[in-house]
């Protein structure tokens, strides 16, 4: 090229220049980005780019001219690149997703171009306070008084921007409302201070009264790794944010992921450093998809000016993004169509979908399938699955059809692959199976069915056992919501948002899960629920957020929702730890690691917090006081229901409380001594006892270590001496005194043989014995009483096992015990009064029948009257009012309370009366004066009546004197219980051989006339001939 050449060039180059630069604003120091395209040979290109260098034309500096863009004619358009040191603008990058960089890009826009590296792209939105001095924006844009408007902002805002070095255009994009809202874009070819750009701004904001918020890109910018997409799981990946100077501000790392923006902190897998004032990293320990996304890297600067009474602000975001390509692999689910087919002959051919599903990924995977006989191969998609397909013809006379298998193999963009293996369970022909039931299918012996959950996650399972019976199904289907929070919480700590931001979120979102219960009432779903707050529990160190305590307080009590009973009991297939042991190591935990106040009460959880060294929390009416010689904060919480769900491991009791847990801070755990007062589920019944216990997490069971019992005076108090979740059990049965029965049934079975005999000896010596209407009563009434007590005993060994008769028999029994008694202890009455009688109106004679009606009258009417009213008045002998069935005698409900006191205030009236009469007639027979031989016969037989009285009313009074100590004592009390318990029984159990000793073979006129009887009866021998009649001669 020759010199004449050269300068025609660069004339028709500032002609150029000149007309482009019409329209260059006349601020001062305004600059202003020119774009020329040439058409040239391409040999020429060296050359032109020799040419363009710095020149001046006129009052234009022209600095740096560069070529940007080289594109050439290809055959499917024009393809461009960038020359060193220019990109694809960001506009057109994110139209085009494959020009970004310096790559090559084939266009068929003709407009395209590269720009600088350090080409600075702004967009922002201007706030205009005073909206009625521009409201002609808010017209037609066709409107003059529309293009007036937006030309006049802007020319203001070009003239103030237009001085940054590299200025390229500014252009209004639209105009809202609010105040008036104008929305821009504005492109800076070279660095922009970002101190200038500010003072720009405020100059701008002083001018048209108005606040900025504005957006850089380019300002910063991102390294990200090498040779993209990343491959999966590959570790210490590494990205820089570099900012062109320094900001003044710490940088915040975001990502936008197909699950949605998230902010980068330090977690388990991201680790954020600072490197300087203008670059900080991020280093991802291991990339998986949740780390494929775009990245963001932003800087804010804020300045605040007022003018006119109005603030206005300065809001600039300095942004620097770019994307993380990871090439994924999926998760595999095999499935057969059908599960397990079933050959019905040895001739059949069957053919079986072999099926392999994952999730929707954008993931361009490469399928392939390994097996023998494959065909037909297919993929399908879903709403949220690919489903990848292929046919299996199967033979059903071939040998080890079982051992068949299929694959399928997954290989993503890197030749990374993820494979699964698909078994073809055939049930042979002939062989059993447990038949089609419902959405079930065929099943082979032994193995177990699978089906996908229908709107829900998760699985459905139910096995066919070798017995060819269909097991329970187990429901492995998850709320989708639900699953989702579990997912968030699996991952809440890896560095995707701050652990506490991610934990408020997690718990708002469990509690408006577990809001409504009917959403949530199976076992997985209530399982899922534990595991969000058991993987919460592990991840975080304190909650101090009040909203976060709050949520997973309540999504916590709605767990406990009574309607939730039958899916907290159903076992847990995989896991030896129950769901409630889960739930409350759990809760127990994050209560003591929560700011929680007073006033967190939701309905199934109550929480009292107090602090100091003795401080009492109240929790459903549970009163926990905590000793210690600390001033720790304590933390006490109660549990409706739970008490129902956590294991008792024992069978002999159940648990009568609510379950409370306490905890303390590190220092209120020394000298501890907890005091806790339980209101009773259930109240305690008398000689029951209670077991203060305490759950030991390292056995999964209740445990009474370091706890002690108030006894039955406290029996709702318990004592412990350290820090856990406390419950009360009671025993499911009464406690039972040693070798009782067997003394029982020992004295009854030898007071009925007693009381026969006696009965015998009375029938024997009654004519010898009665000389007097004394003696008549006296016997009669021994007669009488023997058998109240022999019919008494034997209602009591018939119902000495209440639980192995009918109701109507233990009814009977009491009602003849009552009786029996009853009429034992009248007929002592009317002995004592008749002797006290005759004792005090000495002349005053009543005859024999009238001696028997009285006593007749007394001994068997008023105990039946007594017992007939009590039956009446007592629902008609109801069980549990009149009788109880537990023990087939009368019911004691308290002091004076329950119908044993219409068998104790007779008695003790009595025995009170025997007591009086006895006194009264040894005084009489003390008085010497009546001691006259005219009346001895009657006063022999007077003693010997009193004799009968003095010793039947210890005999009969005494031992229900200890039955009702026994009914005022508790056999939870100790060894006194236990004595007069003993001392009941023995001389209770062995009244008839009392009687038989003392008032028949104890009576010296009954052994006589008993021996003399005896003595006709038999022969006498030689040597008893000889005795009489040497007694004969003494005597004479």
């Amino acid at each position: 090229m020759g010199p004449s050449t050269i300068l025609n060039t660069r004339m028709w180059t500032f002609l150029f220049l000149y007309i482009l630069g019409i329209n260059v604003c006349q601020a001062d120091n305004s600059t202003q980005m020119l774009y020329a395209k040439l058409i040239i040979d391409k040999s020429a290109i060296v050359n032109i780019t020799n040419m363009l260098k710095s020149f001046t034309y006129n009052n234009t500096v022209v600095e740096a001219p560069v070529m940007t863009t080289v594109c050439t004619n290809g055959p499917g358009g024009k393809v461009c690149h960038c020359k060193p040191g220019h990109r694809w603008s960001d506009t057109f990058c994110q139209s085009n997703p494959k020009c970004c960089g310096d790559a090559n890009c084939t266009l068929n826009s003709a407009d395209a171009k590269c720009v600088l590296n350090t080409t600075v792209t702004i967009t922002g939105s201007l706030k205009i306070a005073k909206a009625n001095d521009h409201e002609n924006c808010l017209k037609g844009i066709q409107t003059k008084e529309y293009i007036s408007c937006r030309n006049n902002l802007t020319t203001q805002m070009k003239t103030v921007y237009s001085t940054l070095r590299g200025f390229d255009f500014l252009t209004i994009t639209g105009f809202r409302l609010g105040s008036l809202y104008v929305d821009f874009i504005m492109s800076v070819a070279s660095t922009v201070n970002s101190q200038t750009l500010i003072n720009n701004s405020e100059a701008i904001s002083r001018s048209l009264s108005a606040s900025l918020d504005m957006e850089t890109a380019g300002v910063v910018r991102l390294i990200m790794p090498n040779n993209m997409p990343i491959p999966y799981a590959a570790t210490d990946q590494n990205i820089t944010c570099i900012a062109e100077e320094d900001l003044g501000t710490t940088p915040q790392w975001s990502i936008t992921n197909t699950n949605g923006e998230y902010e980068i902190t330090n977690g388990t897998v991201s680790t954020v450093t600072i490197l300087s004032k203008t670059e900080s990293k991020i280093q991802l320990k291991e990339v998986t998809e949740l780390w494929k996304g775009t990245y963001l890297c932003l800087y804010q600067q804020t300045k605040t000016s007022y003018k006119d009474n109005l603030t206005c602000t300065i809001n600039i975001e300095h942004k620097g993004s770019a994307v993380l390509d990871v090439a994924l692999k999926p998760d595999i689910a095999v499935f057969t169509v059908p599960s397990f087919p079933r050959c019905k002959t040895e001739g059949d051919v069957l053919q079986v979908a072999a099926q392999c599903d994952i999730n929707n990924s954008t993931e361009p995977y490469n399928v392939t399938w390994n097996g023998d006989g494959l065909k037909d191969y297919s993929t399908t998609s879903g709403d949220k699955t690919q489903i990848y397909t292929a046919q299996k013809i199967i033979s059903c006379g071939t040998k080890n059809n079982n051992q068949i298998t299929a694959s399928c193999i997954f290989t993503n963009r890197l030749g990374q692959n993820k494979s699964a293996s698909v078994p073809f369970n055939v049930i042979a022909a002939g062989e059993k199976f447990c038949p089609a039931e419902g959405d079930w299918g065929d099943t082979k012996l032994g193995f177990t069915s699978v089906l996908k959950c229908t709107n829900s996650a998760g699985l459905r399972t139910r096995k066919c056992n070798l017995s060819e019976k269909w097991e329970d199904e187990v429901s492995g289907c998850v709320n989708s919501d639900l699953y989702t929070v579990l997912q968030n919480a699996v991952i809440s700590d890896i560095g995707l948002g701050s652990l506490d931001k991610n934990a408020e979120t997690i718990f708002s979102n469990l509690n408006n899960v577990t809001q409504n219960s009917g959403r949530i009432n199976t076992f997985a779903n209530v399982n899922a629920s534990v595991e969000v707050l058991t993987t919460m529990s592990n991840k975080l160190q304190t909650v101090d957020n009040a909203t976060t305590t709050t949520n997973f307080l309540a999504s916590s009590s709605n767990l406990l929702d009574g309607s939730l009973g039958n899916s907290w009991k159903t076992p847990n297939p995989q896991s030896n730890q129950t769901l409630a042991e889960k739930y409350l190591w759990t809760v127990e935990k994050l209560i003591a690691i929560s700011n929680i106040s007073n006033g967190s009460n939701p309905s199934n959880i109550n929480i009292g917090t107090c602090s100091g060294k003795t401080c009492t929390n109240t929790v459903f009416d549970a009163t926990v006081t905590v000793k210690s010689s600390g001033n720790g904060t304590v933390k006490t919480a109660g549990f409706k229901y739970l008490q129902e769900y956590l294991p008792n491991t024992t069978n002999t009791s159940d648990i009568n409380s609510i379950v409370v847990s306490t905890t303390t801070t590190e220092g209120g755990k020394e000298n501890l001594k907890i005091t806790i007062k339980f209101p009773l589920l259930t109240p305690r019944p008398r000689d029951v006892s209670l077991q203060c216990v305490s759950w030991n997490y390292n056995q999964s069971k209740w445990t009474d270590e370091g706890c002690v019992w108030g006894g039955a005076s406290k029996p709702d108090e318990c004592i412990c001496n350290h820090l856990t979740s406390f419950a009360i059990l009671m025993s499911r049965y009464p406690i039972e005194i040693p070798y009782m029965t067997e003394i029982t049934y020992a004295g009854l079975s030898v007071s009925v043989v007693s009381l026969v005999i006696s009965l015998l000896i009375e029938l024997i010596v009654w004519s010898k014995v009665v000389k007097t209407n004394t003696l008549h009563l006296r016997h009669t009434a021994h007669v009488n009483i023997s058998l109240c007590l022999l019919v008494a005993d034997c209602c009591f060994l018939a119902s000495s096992k209440p639980e192995s008769i009918s109701e109507i028999w233990c009814r009977i029994s009491a009602l003849l015990k009552h009786f029996c008694y009853l009429a034992m202890f009248f007929w002592m009455l009317s002995l004592s009064t008749t002797l006290l009688h005759q004792a005090v109106f000495l002349f005053h004679k009543v005859g024999k029948k009238t001696y028997l009606r009285f006593s007749l009258i007394l001994g068997y009417v008023c105990p039946f009257l007594i017992v007939f009213i009590t039956f009446l008045t007592n629902n008609a002998g109801a069980k549990g009012v009149y009788f109880s069935t537990k023990t087939c005698w009368l019911v004691y409900s308290g002091i004076l309370k329950g119908t044993i006191y219409t068998f104790i205030l007779p008695v003790g009236i009595i025995v009170f009366i025997n007591l009086f009469a006895m006194v009264v007639v040894i005084m009489k027979l003390l008085d010497h004066k009546i001691t006259e031989k005219s009346h001895e016969k009657e006063i022999q037989a007077a003693k010997t009546v009193l004799r009968s009285v003095i010793l039947l009313t210890p005999i009969f009074g005494l031992p229900w004197i200890f039955g009702f100590a026994t009914f005022s004592l508790d056999l939870t009390a100790g060894a006194v219980t236990l004595a007069v318990n003993y001392a009941f029984v023995l001389l209770n159990a062995f009244q008839g051989l009392l009687i038989l000793l003392t008032t028949c073979l104890g009576d010296r006129m009954t052994r006589e006339a008993l021996r003399n009887s005896f003595r006709k009866k038999a022969p006498p021998t030689i040597s008893e001939s000889s005795t009489k009649l040497e007694t004969t001669t003494k005597k004479s």
